[in-house]
């Protein structure tokens, strides 16, 4: 089966192939950084490091381009009221959501922008749509003139045909059914930072910094754009219009957006004050690892409604998952190869891939995995599983973990190594052989203080960590 996405444009799944060659041209709105983000919005960009490791799964090469908005009206007047500049301002908030992203294991995009690099090449593009007769100018502002683009509200299927003429929105951030024309360059009000690069005094709006860093680093026609449905409208409508009335080229070829995540049935937003970070998280105790398990258990297409005890569960499927890895490790099999099984694991393989292949049907592919686990743990309490399966069923869970990325448990600063442990381990044998019950039982306790948990088999001592 091919690759198949479902595109907000055409409002269908299509089969994906890129414009060119092998390479994907991939554009993330990334975080507006004025604080830090929080779970919910980290279930988007979760979605797109799913994306990310299917694409290349199947065989394609990335160029992706991630923006940082660090400037907007809100960080303007943040940054103003704590007397510090922008820049000082978001420093803190961008440099959280990278280790955010390294906490969630995120890979890094090819390109990470900040508008405030781009200043410049913002207003050179705000001066050719106006060269072109898309912007008017009033009060020493900027606006994109909306009546001048026929085509607008094809993204959201939305009718804006009856706007009034020359209606204008000033805020960056305005509500779902405000269509009127928008600024793209904003004239300082008093106090305020702004820059002087041939278009007047004044900053970039929102919109505009996504559709300049997307044409300018991945060309006229991009491949995939991605981001929360909520930025469907006004944000990547607006895109589409800027950059499609100046390049006279189609933006987006596939439109991909994820739902929101809910807290007791509602969208997890700091408007509503009813977010948590990854930092409020961790210090609860939840690994960030069970986060991201939840956080793509669900496909990114349908609302995930979040609760404390989905998230325990991520955390014990993590657990089952990788008990499964550590007997396949350690456990003594029969020798031979059961065919059968064999052939179970290659069934497994090709669920997970049709799965995700499906429009990144998650749920399907976790589902694929751990039946033949399940199977297969039952098939080595029987004695079916033999030595010679044991290749396959590694094979499946190195094929999860490219894209889910939860089986190996990372080293925290400070902790053991493997070998470390393996030394230990020898040690607490030899003294145990030598009858010194009480080091060998203080070596275990080490162990444990460190995460490391130990198992006494037939077969030798098993080691996990927590």
């Amino acid at each position: 089966m091919a690759l198949r996405f479902y595109n907000t444009l055409t409002e269908r799944v299509e089969d994906f192939s890129p414009l060119q060659g092998p390479t994907v041209r991939m554009y993330t709105c990334g975080p507006t950084v004025y604080n830090y983000v929080h779970i919910g919005n980290l279930r988007t960009f979760t979605f797109q490091d799913i994306l990310r490791r299917w694409l290349r799964y199947r065989g394609y090469q990335l160029d992706h381009v991630m923006n940082l908005t660090d400037v907007d009206d809100r960080i303007i007047q943040l940054s103003v009221a704590a007397g510090k500049t922008i820049a000082e301002y978001t420093e803190v908030y961008a440099q959280a959501f990278l280790d955010d992203c390294t906490a969630l294991r995120l890979e890094r995009p090819e390109h990470i922008v900040k508008a405030t690099d781009h200043i410049t090449d913002m207003a050179q593009f705000i001066r050719r749509l106006t060269e072109k007769g898309f912007t008017y100018e009033r009060d020493g502002s900027i606006y994109f003139s909306i009546a001048k683009f026929p085509a607008y509200g094809r993204l959201s299927h939305s009718d804006f045909s009856g706007i009034k003429a020359g209606a204008r929105v000033d805020v960056d951030r305005y509500d779902k059914d405000d269509a009127r024309d928008f600024a793209l360059w904003k004239a300082p009000k008093p106090g305020e930072p702004f820059w002087d690069c041939g278009v007047g005094p004044g900053r970039p709006g929102w919109h505009i910094e996504c559709a300049v860093m997307a044409t300018k680093y991945l060309g006229g026609t991009i491949d995939i754009h991605t981001g929360g449905v909520d930025l469907v409208f006004p944000h990547h409508e607006n895109e589409i219009a800027e950059a499609e009335a100046l390049t006279g080229q189609p933006f987006v070829r596939y439109w991909l957006h994820a739902e929101h995540l809910l807290l007791a049935d509602e969208k997890m937003s700091k408007s509503l004050g009813n977010t948590f970070t990854l930092r409020e998280m961790t210090a609860r105790g939840y690994h960030p690892d069970a986060i991201r398990y939840l956080l793509s258990s669900v496909p990114y297409r349908k609302k995930l409604n979040f609760t404390f005890d989905a998230l325990d569960a991520a955390a014990n499927a993590i657990e089952r998952l990788r008990n499964y890895k550590l007997r396949l490790d350690t456990a003594k099999f029969p020798a031979g190869v059961n065919a059968a099984l064999d052939q179970r694991a290659a069934q497994a393989v090709a669920a997970f891939e049709t799965a995700l292949d499906d429009d990144l049907n998650t749920a399907e592919a976790l589902g694929a995995v751990f039946e033949f686990v399940r199977e297969t743990n039952t098939a080595m309490d029987a004695g079916e599983f033999l030595a010679g399966n044991v290749a396959s069923a590694k094979d499946v869970l190195v094929r999860f973990d490219k894209v889910f990325d939860v089986l190996e448990p990372r080293l925290e600063a400070g902790a053991l190594s493997d070998d470390a442990i393996q030394s230990l381990i020898d040690e607490r044998n030899a003294a145990r052989k030598a009858r010194n019950f009480a080091r060998a039982d203080q070596i275990r306790g080490e162990l444990l203080e460190k995460g490391i948990i130990l198992e006494d088999t037939k077969d030798g001592v098993r080691w996990k960590r927590k």
